[in-house]
């Protein structure tokens, strides 16, 4: 099969052939013809791990899956704001996919947190589309590096989770262009990821599975994807409309009932069969590149003889990323601890870590660390105590019924009291956040805020590590803490990461890669989440997460891109050179603390004078860059030019709008430390006019001005007139008694000057 080319093989298919190989064979295996040499492929999910399942799967596909490296999810990986690391990460779950003879996995998740209630939250990058875009992209090079497909997902505007399967997103243009489909079109034109799967949602009315415009007019004509368009798992309502559309593979299998349908609708001529061909042709090439990966004709079904990986480098990796993607949030110099101080660990999560969320991306890991072992390991002989403060959901009932809350409150109280120091791991358990349902709330359990009370009543000098998928409300923890340590779900290694980031064996360089806001009422989805009778309206259009809070001058508990470290940075002499192809940024950053430590530089752009609604600011560059204690560097960025464009929703294009751009370099979109102003030259945009132009955008025309402008005379030697009319549609004020003209006839006269400048 491989000496022959995909649409070769599909012709020497008959047609109940080419229909089966566009559905599932099971729940995680491709459609094979056998009699074509078509073997079968595995796809598993992921983002974060492989969950391939042992044995036979179960009717939703949660069972028991093999041991494989629990990397931390996305919510933590968007800390990083590092590709090349998240690269690595890639590339160590190609080899463990590989490894399980894994053809696709499926990830990575790149949806924009819209909403800090999305349940799944914990699975998606940011809530910028450049972070989500570039880290992304960087996932899918090192995953497919080592010959097994991504699956970028889910596409498009999955944002919550309540109805999901049926809910009508309604977005307006530019919305949906620039926030939620931005970072799909990163990934797919950089990094060529073999699959995409498309979500369950509806998009304006229509299901994501059966939508043409998105799945052919965009992702294919528009991106030029030339991969495969897979369903996500029970996400296709019409498989025929969505084999029309560009839907190529159904997954799981429908035992044959819509593969039937599709053989029923080309013979009655309500499918075109080149449709069908277009994407069996598809599965073949993608089970083509599954074979190339293993070398042989069996497929990529099954385990590679010979290959493996080595767990204890891949735990090391996960440990490595993991504290990179610790978030210092507070500091008041308590952090990081000696050796000697004497240390109450208090808190269920410090024992029994929460390391990442429930749902289809459960991974059983290789092996668990926990912050407490890994504290010990950094502390002096019996200077770590420990008290657990609460019980978590999973705990052996016969345990939790050892001692009631107040009794572990009494105990944790003693510890913090008898320490010098109170390390407290509060976070969300696992009931709280999942996939398929949404957070009621932001707020941290009740009892564990209590508890945080009780403890800095004992002891002030207490240090907050948080376990949590989204986002939570800071108050109570922000006013009765000397630190605060976002820890998010950071993996099987997350503990012993933790410990080294308390104990200052890796300063902390986390970057929050998501707002967190002082109120759940403050989050620009909060009257549009999750909707009503079936749609959820996007009703804060562009303005989703920091450039909401920017716009709108909002007091945030801590802003997109914040992070602290246990040394300091200064920037300096900023340059910003534009050219044909964007804008060259170069910035000196200085590390003038004691310590080692790494900068996250982050270069915003905006564009006071825009003709159309932008936030105040938007990442448009970031990179990191690690510096020895009083170290210089210069670090040099580049804005590309198509990310300086805007949806025009007139011309249906990317359009570079001309004028001043605010150049900004910082620590945070709140803490800029440079800025600089430099003269963009803006796109052509040549606009038809018409009789329902405005006054104003005719008269801007000099040739269409001098159309109507006998006509008009009376009115346009009136300034004031001229700003009160200058809005309304120029037939309209033709149409007025006492032009002496016929507004027909200079309707034609327009469209003359359209056919000549070629405008239609």
């Amino acid at each position: 099969m491989l000496a022959l080319l995909p649409e070769e093989v599909v012709a020497g298919l008959t047609l109940e052939e080419k229909a089966s190989l566009t559905s599932g064979s099971s729940f995680w295996f491709t459609q094979g013809v056998s009699r074509a040499g078509i073997p079968e492929v595995l796809l598993t999910d992921g983002p974060h791990g492989v969950r391939k399942q042992r044995g036979g799967a179960d009717h939703v596909g949660l069972a028991d899956s093999v041991p494989a490296t629990c990397f931390p999810p996305a919510v933590a990986l968007g800390s990083t704001f590092d590709p090349d690391l998240l690269e690595r990460v890639g590339v160590a779950l190609g080899e463990e996919a590989a490894a399980e003879g894994v053809g696709v996995l499926l990830g990575p998740g790149i949806n924009i947190k819209r909403s800090p209630l999305c349940g799944r939250n914990f699975e998606y990058l940011s809530e910028d589309p450049f972070v989500s875009g570039v880290l992304g992209a960087a996932l899918v090079r090192g995953l497919q590096s080592q010959g097994v497909g991504a699956s970028l997902k889910h596409f498009a505007a999955n944002n919550q989770e309540a109805d999901r399967m049926r809910v009508s997103a309604d977005v307006d243009e530019r919305p949906l262009r620039e926030i939620y489909l931005r970072g799909f079109q990163r990934v797919v034109t950089e990094a060529e990821p073999w699959t995409l799967m498309c979500s369950y949602n509806k998009i304006n009315g229509t299901y994501a599975s059966q939508n043409r415009w998105l799945l052919t007019d965009v992702l294919r004509g528009e991106w030029g994807f030339t991969g495969l368009v897979m369903s996500d798992w029970g996400a296709v309502d019409d498989r025929v409309a969505g084999v029309a559309a560009g839907l190529d593979l159904e997954m799981p299998s429908s035992e044959g009932r819509t593969d039937a349908e599709v053989v029923a609708a080309v013979r009655d001529g309500s499918l075109a069969e080149a449709a069908l061909d277009l994407a069996a042709t598809r599965v073949v090439d993608l089970v083509q590149k599954a074979l190339r990966r293993d070398g042989h004709d069996s497929g990529g079904s099954h385990r590679v003889e010979g290959a493996g990986y080595d767990v204890d480098a891949h735990h090391a990796l996960a440990r490595e990323v993991a504290a990179r993607s610790v978030v210092l949030l507070e500091n008041d110099g308590i952090l990081p601890l000696a050796p000697t101080t004497r240390v109450a660990v208090i808190g269920a999560f410090a024992a029994q870590p929460r390391y990442q969320g429930a749902g289809s991306s459960l991974i059983n890991p290789t092996r668990l660390d926990t912050a407490l072992d890994g504290m010990r390991e950094h502390a002096a002989e019996g200077t770590v105590t420990y008290a657990a403060g609460f019980v978590l959901g999973d705990t052996d009932p016969a345990a939790a019924a050892a001692q009631t809350g107040e009794e572990l409150v009494r105990e944790a109280v003693a510890a913090a009291a008898a320490s010098d120091v109170a390390v407290l791991f509060l976070g969300l358990p696992a009931e709280l956040e999942s996939e398929g349902f949404d957070r009621a709330d932001i707020e941290l359990p009740a009892e564990q805020v209590a508890l945080l009370g009780a403890v800095a009543d004992a002891n002030p000098r207490v240090v907050v590590v948080l376990s949590n998928g989204g986002v939570v409300r800071l108050g109570e923890v922000a006013d009765r803490s000397a630190a605060v340590v976002e820890g998010w779900l950071l993996g099987q290694a997350g503990g012993t990461a933790v410990a080294d980031v308390l104990y200052g064996a890796v300063n902390p360089s986390g970057r929050l890669a998501e707002t967190i806001p002082h109120r759940l009422q403050d989050s620009p989805a909060y009257l549009d989440f999750p909707g009503e009778r079936g749609h959820v309206r996007y009703g804060e259009g562009l303005f989703v997460g920091y450039r909401w809070y920017d716009a709108r001058d909002l007091d945030v508990a801590h802003p997109f891109g914040h992070g602290l470290s246990y040394t300091t940075f200064e920037h300096s002499g900023l340059s910003v050179t534009p050219d044909a192809e964007g804008l060259a940024v170069s910035v000196t950053v200085t590390n003038t603390g004691e310590r080692d430590g790494r900068e996250v530089v982050q270069v915003y752009t905006g564009l006071a004078s825009s003709d159309v609604a932008r936030p105040p600011r938007e990442l448009k560059a970031f990179g990191s860059v690690a510096l020895a204690a009083g170290e210089s560097r210069v670090v040099e960025l580049r804005v590309s030019r198509a990310d300086l464009a805007c949806w025009d929703i007139r011309a249906g294009a990317w359009v570079v709008e001309g004028g001043s751009y605010a150049v900004e370099v910082g620590a945070s979109s709140r803490d800029i430390r440079g800025s600089e102003t430099v003269a963009v030259v803006g796109d052509e945009v040549a606009m038809p006019l018409t009789l329902e132009s405005s006054l104003d955008e005719v008269m801007a025309d000099p040739e269409a001005a001098q159309l109507v402008r006998e006509g008009l005379s009376r009115f346009l030697d009136d300034p004031d007139m001229v700003k009160l009319i200058g809005s309304a549609p120029v037939g309209r004020i033709l149409g007025f008694p006492g032009t002496g003209v016929v507004p027909a006839e200079v309707g034609a006269r327009l469209e003359r000057l359209n056919a000549e400048r070629g405008l239609t």
